[in-house]
């Protein structure tokens, strides 16, 4: 059986290809078109195949309550916060082609019905579900009958709301991968949790699965490559000094190039079996041990560890290993000092 993979925009993402790195834009541009560009200028710079944007259409998204509820890293209210850093329909749609004219691909989280909409009808090449949506079944079945691939963040739920979720897409045929996250902005290093990310590879083992990051730092996600995570998102933006909702915990350029290069190595460094690499047969050479004469041996002799040993290179017909099955045995013939033993040397 193959690896399992999803493709977007003809990007196939999966175990036998380089991790995918989202960018995730988000809400940084805090409302501006034109910040948002720079991010994504940053971005393409960077070397990000995928710029991750947040659809917001506030009052279908939420209720007159969530102007009474603040998010633990704000001050002022969820509501307030997503009518601030909302685009347009205009303005993401032109966000849209801009990414696409540096040759990146775009996509967007959905969060109400009509954001899906809108995106449906932007005509996205697949889906970003956060968290927070994991397990609103009514707006996932919505966004499974568009037949778009669809990367699902699974925060704050478990195995079995997974599973509902799951089961949506499946029902649609839709290819669904699931990313292990901690809805904490940031997130302490004893919260990021590989156990939970392995548990959901585990119980899903034909869904490409990997890790949505809200540490400080790539370490998380470098990390979940070695455990064999496929796509890595973490929030980002151009420079720090930006006063964005999730810059905390957002990536720059510089981290972002970083973390695309290293996540690509610790790919390729994944998988293989303990025995020797062919290539390493130049190093066996010189790095072995084989059995030699330490002193003039007539024949007849009794090989003892006073006329044997073991020594470098490996190039000898009797490894190291085989030493002690020697000993006690007789010489065939005169050996001189300094040879390496073969075995028509021993009686």
């Amino acid at each position: 059986m193959s690896n399992p993979h999803i493709e977007i925009a003809g990007r196939k993402i999966g175990l036998d290809f380089p991790p995918l790195v989202i960018a995730e834009i988000g809400i940084n541009h805090e409302g501006s078109l034109q910040v948002a560009k720079q991010m994504v200028d940053a971005a393409y710079r960077a070397g990000a195949e995928v710029v991750k944007h947040q659809t917001h259409i506030v009052d279908d998204e939420m209720s007159g309550a969530a102007k009474k509820v603040t998010p633990g890293n704000a001050e002022v209210s969820i509501y307030e916060i997503m009518k601030r850093c909302a685009l347009d329909e205009d303005d993401e749609t032109a966000l849209k082609d801009y990414v696409e004219s540096k040759g990146m691909i775009f996509i967007s989280t959905p969060f109400s019905r009509a954001a899906a909409e809108r995106l449906e009808r932007m005509n996205v090449a697949g889906y970003k579900i956060g968290s927070g949506e994991c397990n609103n079944y009514p707006l996932l079945e919505h966004i499974a009958r568009f037949g778009k691939p669809v990367i699902l963040s699974t925060g704050m739920n478990t195995i079995e709301s997974v599973s509902k979720a799951v089961a949506i897409f499946e029902k649609y045929n839709v290819d669904v991968s699931l990313l292990h996250t901690t809805n904490l902005y940031p997130t302490p290093a004893n919260l990021v949790r590989y156990g939970a990310m392995t548990e959901l590879h585990e119980a899903f083992p034909n869904k490409v699965f990997g890790l949505s990051d809200h540490t400080t730092s790539n370490h998380a996600c470098l990390g979940a490559v070695a455990l064999g995570a496929s796509i890595l998102e973490r929030h980002f933006t151009d420079h720090k000094e930006r006063t964005g909702p999730d810059i905390v915990c957002s990536m720059d350029e510089n981290e972002c190039k970083e973390l695309i290069l290293g996540s690509e190595l610790i790919w390729q460094m994944r998988g293989g079996i303990k025995e020797p690499a062919d290539e390493e047969k130049v190093t066996i050479d010189f790095a072995f041990a084989t059995v030699c004469s330490i002193s003039d041996i007539k024949k007849g002799d009794v090989f003892t560890k006073d006329n044997i040993w073991v020594k470098r290179p490996g190039t000898g017909e009797i490894l190291a290993e085989e030493f002690d099955s020697i000993i006690g045995r007789s010489a065939k013939h005169d050996v001189k000092n300094d040879q390496q033993l073969t075995w028509n040397d021993i009686e």
